[in-house]
């Protein structure tokens, strides 16, 4: 058995004002496009390097509606993530956006862009998976179904031809228990 170290990956801006938690653990939705989560999960790269993979989840459906990789966990990150949302949907008017406390999802920059786009920000509490308790689900599968089996990955592309028909499968034939 190979243990692994921890790679933090939400780092809170204790100056950042705190949005509030507009989701209380109900990790349902009547239809798509009201309510998501997101989150930032790390993929391994050979040589002990990572890359970052940020997620927009729709709750009713449960499909990734957005993501993008990156090398960095930067703001750029979670709005690219947020943009392929707004592509996938056409519109996120209305919604709330659900994360953790970390920097790039208190940032100025993303406020002011789920503003822009008609959505709200919902955080949960400091250091509670439990409070994003969906998008750390669906860390748990990524991680066991695709990074277990294929990584660690020697670079952006390969990650990406990795990536890319997992989420198509994920989205379009994975069984979702929560849909039952």
């Amino acid at each position: 058995m190979r243990l692994r170290r921890r790679h933090r990956t939400t780092i809170p801006d204790p100056a950042a004002a705190k949005a509030p938690d507009l989701i209380r653990r109900d990790f349902t939705a009547d239809k798509p496009n009201q309510k998501y989560v997101g989150d930032i999960t790390y993929l391994p790269l050979e040589g002990g390097k990572f890359l970052y993979l940020a997620t927009v989840i729709d709750l009713a459906s449960r499909r990734l509606a957005g993501w993008a990789i990156a090398d960095h966990m930067r703001t750029e990150l979670v709005l690219d993530a947020l943009a392929a949302a707004e592509r996938t949907r056409g519109s996120l008017t209305g919604a709330v956006l659900h994360t953790d406390h970390g920097a790039q999802y208190v940032s100025i920059r993303y406020t002011e862009r789920l503003a822009e786009v008609g959505a709200s920000a919902s955080v949960g509490s400091v250091a509670d998976s439990y409070d994003n308790a969906t998008a750390e689900a669906f860390n748990a599968t990524f991680k066991a179904e695709l990074i277990e089996h294929q990584g660690p990955w020697r670079d952006f592309d390969e990650v990406e031809r990795a990536v890319f028909p997992w989420v198509a499968w994920y989205n379009s034939e994975r069984l979702h228990s929560a849909l039952g």
